[in-house]
């Protein structure tokens, strides 16, 4: 199985979050597929407009950003998939954005494969100075122009918030084409909105059927589009199963992610738990996860 680590730096026993460094550098070591972080720019009290359930953190963890700490994990790694779950594009500037993806698949010899959304809280657009409503066409727009920039130099875009002539933005990214799976409901529209633009699926909240539903549409818009179908990747997140004594329980575990690769996925991203008593307790999670991957 293709298990990835879901990694909340606050989550990370103690209070130094860098220490998440070496949580990433254990998972590397046991093998695991990718490491994930989520993004907020900043936090408020509404809570309630989250759309997956009872939200689950309090509101002043600290949240690292997740494109630098990855340019962190990158040096500390050497195998690791880098990963967002997922990265509120529309937030940045599609050439910062561009520029900055690029940095780190260069740094990290083209490991990156990034989960993009809109995200849930309107406060964080309205902070910066975005409209809510414009997300979904601000976020088609900054992967137009990561694609752009990221091909053939000189470079032309033109669009309503980012344009420029015969530009050169250099370095490209190590990799012919970095994934960016979207994360978003698996309409019929959206399946060909991914086709188009983007590499695959990353689901929030979705049960077995729901996602084998969604995995089946977005492969045959991939066929429609004329990309191969099999190239398709569609990873979620699963919580980790413990046993008694606090520990990974694999058997459980497993028993989670089988029936989501069968039912489509390619990746299974497993959430660090919340809560352990120690970064021995961390590293041992790891390790026991790099286990069951290979289970």
């Amino acid at each position: 199985m293709r298990l990835a680590l879901f990694c909340r730096p606050h989550q990370v026993p103690g209070r130094d979050l860098a220490s998440c460094l070496e949580v990433a550098k254990a998972a590397d070591e046991a093998g695991l597929h990718g490491f994930l972080f989520g993004d907020h720019l900043l936090m408020t009290a509404r809570t309630d407009r989250y759309p997956y359930g009872e939200y689950q953190h309090a509101l002043d963890v600290p949240w690292l950003e997740p494109l630098t700490t990855l340019a962190a994990v990158a040096a500390v790694t050497t195998r690791l998939r880098l990963s967002t779950g997922v990265l509120l594009a529309p937030l940045r500037s599609p050439l910062v954005l561009a520029k900055t993806i690029a940095t780190l698949d260069v740094l990290s010899h083209g490991r990156v494969e990034l989960g993009i959304g809109t995200g849930w809280q309107r406060e964080e657009y309205e902070a910066v100075g975005l409209v809510w409503g414009e997300r979904n066409a601000r976020l088609d727009e900054a992967v137009r122009a990561c694609r752009v920039l990221w091909g053939e130099q000189p470079v032309d875009f033109s669009s309503a918030g980012t344009s420029f002539d015969e530009a050169w933005t250099l370095p490209r990214p190590v990799q012919e084409r970095v994934p960016l799976l979207f994360g978003m409901a698996m309409t019929e529209a959206n399946a060909h909105r991914v086709a188009e633009l983007g590499d695959g699926w990353m689901p929030v909240g979705v049960e077995r059927v729901e996602l084998a539903a969604g995995a089946a549409r977005l492969r045959a818009a991939f066929a429609t589009a004329g990309r191969d179908p099999a190239t398709v990747i569609v990873q979620l997140s699963v919580g980790a199963m413990l046993d008694g004594a606090g520990r990974l329980d694999r058997t459980a575990t497993a028993a989670a992610a089988r029936p989501m690769f069968e039912a489509g996925a390619t990746v299974v991203s497993i959430v660090l738990p919340a809560g352990l008593p120690s970064m021995d307790h961390a590293l041992q999670f790891v390790h026991d996860l790099g286990d069951c991957a290979g289970d």
